[in-house]
């Protein structure tokens, strides 16, 4: 729906929305909106996963390769400069930025219900908060905002602890390890430095 919300509004294609909007701007040239025929990504990685006990190489699903919540293809350096730019304002100011960090809550536990997939973090938290496209909730009493992603074969996490300047982004083309879990580990190895320090 917001892709399409995007394409009505700008006149533009979602993908080239986000081409002229976002990758162009942050020199983002590893990063695209996929459409099946129309672009590919050379030396791109191909999802993993388990089936009858071998590893067979799998990829986006239909329905997980809709465009507005998923479909991008990227790289850890080309993440890494959309995360500056969300820290230093270049690609939305400090206002605009702000409905991201503002959360909704969920006043009562038993009105969440979680998909199988959840990760240890949302079925931890009786109530998740969520902004505008971030999960917000503390992590060892910091601040943080973060989500997850998945699909045939790969796993995705990105965690920011936006009072820390610390951003753990993990990508995973294997179905049986937890980006989550590496991410955390990263974020305890760091926030525990710091507050050694």
């Amino acid at each position: 729906m917001l892709g399409l919300v995007v394409a009505k509004v700008s006149g533009k294609s979602f993908p080239d929305f986000l081409q002229d909007r976002i990758f162009s701007p942050l020199k983002m040239d590893r990063t695209l909106a996929f459409v099946k025929g129309k672009n590919a990504i050379a030396n791109r990685a191909f999802g993993h996963s388990r089936i009858n006990s071998e590893w067979t190489e799998t990829d986006q699903s239909s329905t997980s390769a809709t465009l507005g919540d998923g479909g991008i293809y990227s790289n850890i350096a080309d993440l890494a400069k959309w995360n500056a730019a969300l820290a230093n304002h270049t690609l939305l100011s400090a206002v605009e930025m702000q409905p991201a960090l503002t959360p909704f809550k969920i006043s009562s536990a038993s009105q969440i219900v979680l998909p199988d997939d959840a990760t240890d973090a949302m079925k931890n938290n009786a109530s998740v908060a969520y902004g505008f496209g971030w999960f917000l909730d503390p992590y060892r009493n910091h601040r943080r905002m973060w989500h997850y992603g998945d699909t045939q074969g790969f796993h995705t996490y990105i965690v920011r602890f936006f009072d820390d300047d610390l951003t753990v982004i993990v990508l995973c083309n294997r179905t049986d390890v937890s980006p989550e879990t590496l991410a955390l580990k990263v974020a305890d190895l760091f926030l525990q430095s710091k507050t050694n320090n």
